[in-house]
């Protein structure tokens, strides 16, 4: 037994989401079937993290558990993948372990996420950009990404779910970027994220940097944990899950780091 590691990029706009449902078509469905039709045998897929509908990924991680692995040769794995997956999904890295003990979730120390939002509305960009009719001020996009950086209970800016243990997670990176062309590119890195927490954050800087409401009371929102004051949450398809990282001990190396359709 050997635990198939994969690096996977998708459009999220077709898709309810990453993890499998009873109604709707799912990453994890079409992951799951590809993987079954080329190795012939039956497998879960663990990814790193849990998509909503219409969001994407460019570097989600995935891992299965196959008695199977060495029929197909490492430099094979990709091409023989993406033959059967759809064209709104590609497994962009390959990586194959002799251990059955990594986790792509739990093993994960670092998350990164962007997301887009636009001023002008571009239809060639539209599945992948939240266009905001409002002017938004620059600077307090930058000082309300300030307010989150280290470690914080992030109550206010999640979605309720009964299984979240803890709404702490300490935030690395949280930095806007002007794109050009009336474009803003949130980069955010943790070491966990709770429920909806980066579309919320987005939801609740847009609505200071059109003026909706004050930085002070954004602080304040953010101090009394309360999802009641949380601004609407973004919409989904300005999110992409970017990559996910491992401890160096695990040598998560990824070949090849981009395959040829």
């Amino acid at each position: 037994m050997k635990t198939l590691v994969l690096k996977v990029a998708y459009d999220g706009t077709e898709f309810v989401g990453m993890q499998r449902q009873p109604n709707g078509r799912t990453v994890e469905e079409v992951l799951s079937t590809a993987i079954e039709q080329t190795y012939q045998e039956p497998v879960r897929v663990v990814p790193a993290g849990r998509t909503d509908a219409g969001v994407h990924a460019q570097g989600m991680v995935v891992h299965v558990r196959l008695s199977t692995a060495e029929r197909i040769p490492i430099e094979r794995i990709a091409r023989a993948l993406n033959a059967r997956l759809p064209a709104d999904v590609r497994v962009i890295g390959v990586h194959l372990r002799d251990d059955t003990t990594f986790h792509a979730r739990y093993d994960a120390i670092r998350r990164r996420y962007s997301y887009t939002i636009a001023r002008c509305d571009n239809p060639l960009r539209r599945r992948f950009e939240w266009y905001v009719r409002a002017p938004i001020r620059e600077e307090l996009l930058h000082e309300c990404a300030q307010l989150f950086l280290g470690t914080h209970d992030f109550t206010t800016f999640s979605k309720l779910n009964a299984s979240q243990r803890t709404y702490i997670c300490t935030v690395e990176q949280c930095q806007w970027q002007a794109c050009g062309s009336g474009r803003f590119r949130l980069e955010i890195a943790a070491n966990r994220f709770v429920y909806g927490m980066v579309r919320s954050l987005v939801g609740a800087m847009v609505d200071c940097a059109r003026g909706k409401r004050s930085l002070d009371e954004l602080a304040e929102a953010f101090a009394i944990r309360d999802r009641r004051v949380a601004s609407a949450l973004a919409p989904p398809h300005g999110l992409v899950f970017e990559s996910v990282e491992y401890p160096h001990h695990l040598n998560v190396m990824f070949h090849p780091e981009c395959s040829p359709s």
